[in-house]
């Protein structure tokens, strides 16, 4: 990214997702978090016509799936076993930040197309000139999917769970929009807190210390160690961060009755919507995960006006708690006709059963009935 003028990327960009932020993007390589040795080499785009930029593009160098959270390690698999490499292959994602989001970015959108058509030749010219297998472009905005698809670009389906703010006032509000059973269970989780004597502080990029970021670095890198894996980012790419997007930052640390930090949950925002990034927390305590990573993200959408919560991937226990199912998805062109072919139908019969899937587990939705039906009519 340092080979793109700031304000260049950001004004074509356009948009306050704070994920696609030329900072964000240049932190991550700076502080080394993407780069040689990490799987994720940057090759950003840029379309130009003479000397203007039309368009920009995340873009990078794949030596694996790690930090993707889109699954095609059976793709891979499935090149092996025939004899053909599946690595490199080019990703256009936020590293690491499975979250919905703009990815093609335009100067002019009513030439999305036109310029979707273009970066379709060259990325096709640019596979085969470096022996590269595919491009998948990771969950994109609504609005690129059909010139994607009009593109030869295969769409595949995934799910997550969102909270939408129904013009709430208050979280009461809220919960009056549930069931009474589950109205119940929500108010008993977040007493639970209270009986344990755990206080939870919120506070933006600039009102955190060194010292507090590295008491949520001890959290967020414990997560990954309990596991055996290494943490993707490190406490470098924090500091920095804050100190260049402190308004896009929500942080929020409990404390237990000495004062002591017991987790933290860090978030990032825009001006519709909120995305829960990272938790951790050394010992369990009961219900802390769903007060800090939910019913506190909820609480603020709702003094702050936010329109949506995107707590992070997976997780059906979301639901009963407010989050709704939602599609969301990807797009991948497979530079060998054989495997495309057999990858489209993969993906066909992998929509039917996430298709079944989000039905079923749409029935498990809290919401009264009549919020469930004006749910359905969006």
């Amino acid at each position: 990214m340092e080979d793109i003028s700031e304000d260049l990327w950001n004004s074509v960009v356009n948009s306050d997702y704070p994920f696609l932020k030329h900072a964000f993007l240049r932190t991550l390589e700076k502080t080394r978090c993407v780069g040689r040795g990490t799987g994720w080499l940057p090759f950003h785009l840029q379309i130009k016509n003479e000397q203007e930029t039309l368009a920009v593009m995340p873009l990078y160098l794949k030596t694996d799936s790690h930090g993707e959270f889109i699954f095609d390690w059976s793709w891979a698999d499935a090149f092996y076993r025939n004899g053909i490499d599946y690595y490199p292959k080019l990703v256009s994602a936020i590293p690491f930040t499975p979250v919905q989001g703009p990815r093609l970015c335009l100067k002019e959108e009513n030439r999305r197309t036109e310029i979707t058509k273009k970066i379709k030749e060259e990325i096709e010219i640019l596979l085969s000139k470096r022996d590269l297998s595919s491009m998948h472009i990771l969950l994109p905005n609504a609005k690129e999917l059909e010139t994607l698809k009009k593109s030869g670009f295969s769409l595949r389906t995934s799910y997550s769970f969102h909270w939408f703010n129904n013009n709430y006032q208050t979280f009461d509000d809220f919960l009056l929009d549930l069931t009474s059973r589950q109205r119940k269970n929500i108010k008993k989780e977040r007493q639970k807190i209270l009986n344990q004597k755990i206080s939870i502080t919120r506070l933006s990029g600039n009102e955190i210390s060194t010292e507090l970021w590295s008491q949520f670095y001890k959290f967020y890198e414990y997560t990954y160690l309990k596991r055996g894996m290494r943490a993707y980012l490190n406490l470098d790419f924090f500091l920095e961060i804050s100190s260049l997007m402190p308004d896009s930052i929500l942080l929020l640390m409990a404390k237990d009755s000495n004062h002591k930090y017991v987790a933290g949950a860090l978030n990032f925002l825009d001006s519709e919507n909120l995305y829960g990034r990272y938790w951790g927390c050394e010992e369990a305590y009961d219900s802390l995960h769903f007060e800090a990573c939910y019913y506190q993200g909820i609480e603020f959408c709702i003094e702050k006006g936010l329109k949506k919560f995107d707590p992070g991937v997976q997780g059906e226990h979301k639901i009963k708690r407010g989050f709704r199912p939602i599609e969301t998805y990807s797009a991948h062109w497979i530079k060998d006709h054989a495997f495309r072919e057999a990858i489209d139908n993969f993906l066909k019969q992998e929509r039917e059963h996430i298709k079944i899937y989000n039905q079923k587990i749409a029935t498990l939705l809290p919401f009264k009935l009549k919020i469930n039906q004006k749910n359905k009519e969006k």
